[in-house]
């Protein structure tokens, strides 16, 4: 698979295109944070089919494998893991060369006992074949937001 670069924090507020929604949350930041962590990562998406390559417990230098839309396959790599509140990954391979570079950040705050927000933000750097994608793209990250808003009880 191509490898692409990897992203540090910065990227997540630099990147050329960047994807982000918050939700609030129904559930205590808890249960929020075992259900972004469980064995099937985010089986609520329609798009997403994943595993984790890395033995529990996570951190920094986990990694996963994705499938999004039953074609690309991509390889991540955690480089921050703040357990129960926030982890942020980039990808390190894909089988589709559409990224020069991607990271996703995902963090879980309180908004009291029972009630939490929840920030996905997606940042990309397309390659030069991705840059025509960029309509796919976002049909499917807000996929993935959409169906992130369905699975979620709302306040």
């Amino acid at each position: 698979m191509p490898k692409l670069l990897p992203a540090d924090e910065a990227f997540l507020t630099t990147a050329p295109a960047i994807y982000a929604e918050t939700f609030d949350i129904a559930l205590p930041a808890s249960e929020v944070w075992a259900q972004i962590t469980a064995d099937d990562p985010l089986a609520w998406c329609s798009l997403l089919k994943g595993r984790w390559t890395s033995e529990r417990p996570f951190g920094v230098g986990t990694t996963r494998q994705m499938r999004v839309a039953g074609l690309a396959k991509v390889q991540e790599h955690f480089f921050v893991w703040e357990e129960g509140r926030r982890k942020a990954f980039y990808l390190t391979s894909a089988n589709v060369p559409v990224f020069e570079r991607l990271a996703e950040d995902y963090v879980v705050e309180p908004a009291g006992d029972d009630r939490c927000t929840f920030t996905w933000t997606i940042a990309v750097e397309p390659s030069a074949i991705g840059k025509a994608g960029g309509p796919l793209n976002s049909f499917l990250f807000g996929r993935c937001f959409k169906d992130t808003r369905k699975h979620f009880p709302k306040p």
